[in-house]
């Protein structure tokens, strides 16, 4: 299945309530430390490698994969060799 323009995700975010959708783009091999933030998170992965990690759980999203994020979800995020690109969208 095609990825959905940057506009047609935003749109569909909206409809689910979320208000912002930013792009992030992530250096090769990032890491980032545990940490949680203050806002349900969802995103869209449209290039590269992500790995979320939840508690002893670690979950790969690649091209086209979407993940979900409750707010104060305490994890950590770490980008593939090529890093990653994903859709950010925030609700309060």
């Amino acid at each position: 299945m095609p990825l959905p323009t940057l506009d047609q995700y935003t749109e569909e975010s909206r409809r689910l309530g979320y208000a912002q959708v930013n792009v992030r783009d992530w250096a090769p091999g990032h890491q980032t430390p545990p940490h949680d933030h203050p806002f349900d998170a969802r995103g869209l992965v449209v290039a590269g490698e992500f790995w979320l990690t939840v508690g002893e759980r670690s979950q790969r999203y690649g091209p086209g994969e979407i993940f979900e994020l409750p707010r104060g979800t305490v994890h950590a995020e770490r980008y593939g060799d090529a890093g990653a690109t994903f859709w950010a969208a925030r609700r309060s």
